[in-house]
């Protein structure tokens, strides 16, 4: 149930973002994790179930970057994926001697790893022929930035589930903008699907992990706000700021 549950939300999402054209191809990066690793799989199922619907098509590339940051061996996953006819691009890099060189406080930084990794496998993208780059970010990825904006940054933003990169000619899109972790996480089990550690020296210890733990009591306290939330972030029409009155105003 919770695979046909995803599938809804991914459909859902390409309704109300128009995330997927017809003759698309989009690159998928796949970091080995839980949440990249069922997205893959996750389109690869839909583009049947678009099919169906609009009688369009899109295809899809699976791109691992190497960070070499020491992950677990992909070969479980390698294994797993080679029972369906998905193309899967691996690429070495030199992202993890770049990060070292540009510490943070004596650690990692994550908006560089960041903007390192996407921008690499844009790039692998690019060369691989597709139009569109999909990450796996959902739910409560967005929700999460939206606090952490509010508390570090002092404003009000998420990001988006559809957006063009004109330096890179590339449509950016998060099939699973509208899914949640722990949906992910329990159609991972039911399938199996091997989950490679992350290397990184930095993961668990993190201002998103410190978010994420506050949620989670949160969520405890108040279960209806998770959902809350989720529709806050895309209601417009019940927009209702103080300053915006201001501004209203003159």
């Amino acid at each position: 149930m919770s695979m046909k549950k995803l599938l809804a939300q991914i459909r859902k999402a390409d309704q109300m973002f128009g995330l997927i054209e017809d003759k698309d191809r989009i690159a998928i990066g796949l970091s080995g994790g839980k949440d990249s690793s069922l997205l893959l799989y996750a389109m690869y199922l839909y583009h049947f179930l678009y099919e169906n619907t609009y009688k369009k098509t899109f295809e899809i590339v699976g791109i691992h970057i190497d960070l070499n940051f020491g992950e677990d061996d992909f070969g479980s996953l390698k294994d797993w994926f080679s029972k369906y006819p998905i193309e899967i691009v691996y690429e070495q890099s030199k992202i993890q001697d770049i990060l070292s060189l540009n510490l943070h406080k004596g650690k990692i930084d994550c908006s560089l790893c960041s903007t390192l990794k996407k921008g690499a496998v844009i790039r692998k993208a690019k060369e691989l022929g597709c139009n569109k780059v999909a990450f796996a970010h959902h739910a409560d990825d967005a929700i999460e930035t939206l606090i952490m904006n509010m508390i570090y940054g002092g404003r009000i933003a998420t990001f988006d589930p559809k957006m063009y990169l004109d330096h890179s000619d590339t449509t950016f899109i998060r099939p699973f903008c509208l899914s949640f972790e722990s949906d992910i996480a329990k159609t991972c089990r039911q399938l199996n699907i091997p989950i490679i550690k992350s290397g990184c020296p930095n993961d668990g210890y993190t201002k998103r992990q410190d978010i994420k733990e506050m949620l989670h009591s949160l969520y405890h306290n108040y279960p209806q706000a998770k959902e809350n939330f989720l529709l806050s972030l895309y209601n417009k029409e019940h927009l209702n700021l103080y300053m915006d009155k201001i501004i209203d105003k003159g």
